[in-house]
């Protein structure tokens, strides 16, 4: 078996209507078909995939953790100065790194609900990697 790619990734909230919102404004991820569970959530997608599965949690009486997080999970995409100018016209703090000898330039930011997410653009993709603290 060789593995190829992540399918999504499915988090847990208090704060759906936020969370379906801010991935939309911020990663233009929206949401699409989603199998008729019994419990509400949102599958978001993006190029017709379902990237980020929401599950909310605001009336499960199963405890939501927050130390069940986690750390992160990553996207790769292209356009890194396009993605930098519209976390700035949106006001969502990033900041900027460059992965030692592999030259993967990545952004980190966090969702509603904090989550830690980077972003991963292509060595050699120009842009101005100075972090931005949402103001």
């Amino acid at each position: 078996m060789a593995l190829k790619t992540l399918d999504h990734v499915n988090l847990r909230t208090k704060n759906l209507d936020a969370m379906i919102a801010w991935y939309g404004r911020v990663l233009d991820m929206h949401p699409g078909d989603r199998p008729p569970f019994p419990f509400p959530g949102a599958w978001l997608y993006a190029n017709g995939a379902a990237m980020v599965h929401l599950v909310s949690v605001k009336d499960d009486p199963a405890p939501y953790r927050p130390d069940a997080q986690l750390e992160h999970f990553a996207i790769s995409a292209d356009g890194l100065s396009t993605f930098l100018a519209h976390l700035r016209e949106q006001n969502v703090a990033y900041r900027c790194g460059v992965l030692p000898e592999m030259g993967i330039q990545q952004v980190n930011i966090h969702d509603h609900d904090g989550n830690h997410i980077h972003v991963d653009f292509a060595p050699g993709e120009e842009a101005d990697l100075i972090d931005y603290d949402g103001r």
